[in-house]
């Protein structure tokens, strides 16, 4: 049975008017198991309505109760963590595993904004002149929208919208058409949590959809993870808009290997790292940079077997590697493995016939490795988003910064080595906004910020933690004085 999905406004369910649907798949089997509305500009409208009506009392409400509520949902959350992995698995194609740390990920974030009461306390200065004291406050902005995307159903939305909730901003949530049922089972958490009807809204679509966020006016700020194409679209005409807006963009995240690293430690972490989520991951490490020939001989051949013997299958029976989310996209990704082998890298492991027995319908594709990359090359300078690593070859550190920071994404990077000075001077020099040091996916914990450098990320804030708080918010400075006289200044007033 094909299921029905639904907008969700003010607390509500609906179909919505426009009348336009999209197709949901189950990746491992390749049948469609949903159909979900394609949202009209009025449909939009209705979602900004319903925010932008309860934004008032919801402003109103203490950061105290806030955080109340987000105590609730966050137990709610924890209690029903293997339904909605379930549920990503189901949509997504993600290992069962893999979904529920996801879950684990966003909850993280959670917990951060069951804190609010301290992070919107101001500062407070008294007599910064005689008898005038001064202090600032944390506003929130109103209604604020999040675009998030495929890869991350749960993940993403939760680094958003509890802090943008807490901070006192009601929030429309537009989640991937691909996987929807995430962003609507959270939905129902909230409301069981008693978050007030209107606070948050789901609202699915397309480009329609987007640009209607964008150009709504009522829409104060808003954030979005997705390529870099669409976040510098986003980016441009949201902030020609006048909207605050934080677009995290694509990644081409390096992992350097040094002569003297932990070999069976780095193999590890590039087995994982590399074909975790079958690389569909915006922090995935997509190249593999090996100091010097006998490095990478040595990290080729112990990698290459552990590729090609990966257990993949269905993600609801937990394998090593689930499907990629669509056949639009795995043919994607195999295209970019024939452009690699056309544009002469050597193919050391290929996946492109990989076979699942008993889902030869499924969006299934085996890891691929390549060796002998080249910065020319297609699969170097373009995000595949795919389970296919490129391991090239520089002669020193120098040369590994240099094509780390060469590069026109800047999201995450890491460096295995036992040295650590080189790792210092590594995390130094790159041009990155993640850095591990022997750590693959260098993503950080929710009272950290998380965001790229360069083409990677646009704006000047990063999502969750700190600037979470800043991006939700405006700073508001008051200075008083109770005078016993009344005499007119005509000049700059001074504080004497």
């Amino acid at each position: 049975m094909t299921e029905a999905l639904h907008h969700f406004f003010n607390g509500q369910r609906t179909e919505g008017g426009s009348g336009r649907f999209g197709d949901v798949f189950d990746p491992a089997t390749g049948t469609v198991t949903a159909r979900v509305p394609l949202a009209s500009v009025d449909d939009v409208k209705q979602a900004v309505d319903a925010a932008s009506n309860a934004f008032p009392a919801w402003a109103a409400t203490t950061p105290l109760n806030r955080a109340r509520v987000m105590f609730r949902f966050k137990e709610l959350l924890e209690k029903h963590a293997g339904d909605l992995a379930k549920i990503i698995t189901s949509e997504h194609g993600k290992v069962l595993s893999d979904a529920r740390g996801e879950v684990t990920r966003g909850l993280e974030v959670v917990e951060f904004a069951c804190g609010i009461p301290h992070l919107l306390k101001g500062e407070h200065s008294m007599n910064v002149g005689r008898d005038v004291d001064s202090w600032t406050e944390y506003a929130p902005l109103g209604v604020v929208a999040g675009i998030t995307p495929f890869n991350f159903p749960a993940m993403v939305p939760l680094w958003m919208f509890p802090v943008a909730l807490a901070c006192g901003n009601t929030f429309v949530l537009k989640p991937s058409e691909r996987d929807p049922s995430a962003a609507l089972f959270m939905a129902d958490l909230l409301k069981q949590a008693g978050l007030p009807d209107g606070v948050f809204n789901v609202v699915h679509g397309d480009k329609v959809a987007v640009d209607a966020l964008l150009d709504e006016p009522r829409v104060q700020a808003l954030s979005f993870v997705g390529s870099t194409p669409i976040a510098e679209y986003i980016y441009a005409r949201g902030s020609a808009n006048g909207k605050r807006v934080q677009a995290l963009g694509g990644a081409k995240n390096h992992m350097v290997v040094l002569p003297d690293a932990d070999l069976d430690g780095a193999v590890s972490a590039l087995l994982g790292a590399g074909y975790g989520s079958a690389g569909e991951r915006c922090m995935a490490i997509s190249v593999a940079v090996c100091v010097g020939d006998a490095t990478a001989d040595a990290l080729v051949a112990a990698l290459a077997p552990k590729v090609a013997a990966l257990k993949i299958g269905p993600g609801c029976l937990d394998p090593e590697m689930g499907p990629l989310v669509t056949g639009a996209h795995r043919d994607k990704v195999r295209g970019y493995v024939d452009a690699g082998v056309a544009e002469g890298a050597d193919l050391v492991v290929d996946g492109r016939g990989h076979v699942v027995d008993g889902h030869a319908d499924g969006f299934f594709l085996g890891g691929c490795l390549f060796d002998r990359v080249t910065p020319a090359m297609t699969i170097y300078r373009e995000e595949i988003f795919g389970p296919v690593l490129c391991v090239m070859r520089v002669p020193d550190l120098d040369a590994a910064l240099q094509l780390v920071n060469e590069h026109e994404y800047g999201n995450g990077t890491a460096v295995f080595t036992r040295d650590g000075g080189a790792a210092r001077e590594f995390a130094h020099r790159v041009q990155a906004g993640m850095v591990g040091i022997n750590v693959p996916i260098p993503v950080p914990m929710a009272f950290h910020s998380f965001g790229g450098w360069k083409r990677s990320t646009f704006g000047p804030l990063h999502v969750h933690g700190p600037d979470g708080v800043r991006f939700y918010t405006r700073l508001k400075t008051v200075t008083a004085r109770w005078p016993e006289t009344h005499v007119a200044e005509f000049v700059m007033p001074t504080m004497k």
